[in-house]
């Protein structure tokens, strides 16, 4: 029962690293590009809730509600101000950016906080029970329900709306969107604010999970979030959910059968693999390119 115990914190966990993968996809299968600075965003939105609950007294509910407003909107002014004049330049001056990007956030949120870190305020029920063998934490269990219930609602989004549409359409072939009538520079801001707003709500379930939280902890949480998109193929948002599952779920079983100091090593070792055996990622697809 131990092991199962084990895959449902890393799934978990991966759930987490999903939300925040899923934002890596959209921004890239709609806008082309990778924003790495898309972990220091998900920071900002562990200290928007902080501060809501805790300076300005609001219940949980509303911070929560607060934090996915602020960190959408700060997705689409990063998108606005950096990224945006850069459309048709070389994909070397869109990484720089996107560095400064985070390392600006970074500082900005040192200057204003500190470094050192902050408690999370408990929002979540604590305890845990048991179902058969198996010992549940009501955090491991809410976190899924709620990355299952942000996943699904984004899926419906994505197929069933207009502006759903309009987003696909600009991921298959921008050029002809535009020639259709669709609005590309809304659609990649729209995309910008989605992934944002999803990754405010995984900024919050870490801030819970761990009690703590810092102006750097988006580095590494990006990072692992970013392998998950690539795992899983980028572009793909069933990828970037099940490249997430997976990472959390290899990370757990480290942790608990190995050791907690090779936990990010294998979560390398397994980008490695996959760029390895397939470059596109498992649910990913290779692209021909005319030279």
């Amino acid at each position: 029962m131990d092991f199962i115990n084990q895959i449902i914190n890393g799934l978990s966990t991966g759930s987490m690293y999903a939300l925040v993968a899923i934002g890596y996809t959209m921004v890239y299968g709609i806008g082309k590009m990778i924003n790495f600075a898309h972990g220091e965003i998900i920071m900002a939105s562990s200290y928007f809730a902080l501060v809501g609950i805790s300076s300005l007294g609001l219940p949980p509910v509303a911070a929560i509600a607060l934090s996915v407003v602020l960190t959408a909107a700060l997705g689409v002014i990063t998108e606005k101000v950096a990224y945006k004049p850069l459309r048709g330049k070389g994909s070397l001056e869109v990484l720089i950016t996107a560095i400064g990007v985070s390392y600006l956030l970074q500082n900005v949120f040192y200057l204003i906080f500190t470094s050192s870190g902050k408690t999370f305020p408990d929002i979540m029920p604590q305890g845990s029970f048991h179902l058969g063998g198996l010992h549940i934490t009501y955090i491991t269990l809410i976190t899924l329900i709620i990355s299952g219930v942000c996943t699904g609602v984004l899926l419906f989004f994505i197929h069933k709306t207009k502006m759903g549409k309009a987003m696909r359409a600009v991921s298959e072939d921008a050029g002809a969107a535009q020639l259709m009538g669709i609005n590309v520079s809304s659609t990649i801001s729209l995309a910008f604010a989605i992934g944002s707003g999803l990754g405010a709500v995984a900024g919050v379930i870490y801030g819970a999970k761990f009690s703590l939280i810092n102006p750097y902890i988006g580095a590494m949480l990006g990072i692992k979030a970013f392998i998950a998109a690539v795992l899983g193929g980028i572009g793909s948002i069933p990828g970037a959910m099940v490249g997430g599952l997976m990472i959390g779920v290899a990370e757990s079983l480290t942790i608990s059968y190995i050791s907690s100091d090779f936990s990010d090593a294998i979560v390398f070792g397994i980008l490695i693999l996959i760029l390895l055996i397939k470059p596109a990622g498992l649910f990913g697809k290779n692209v021909r390119e005319k030279v």
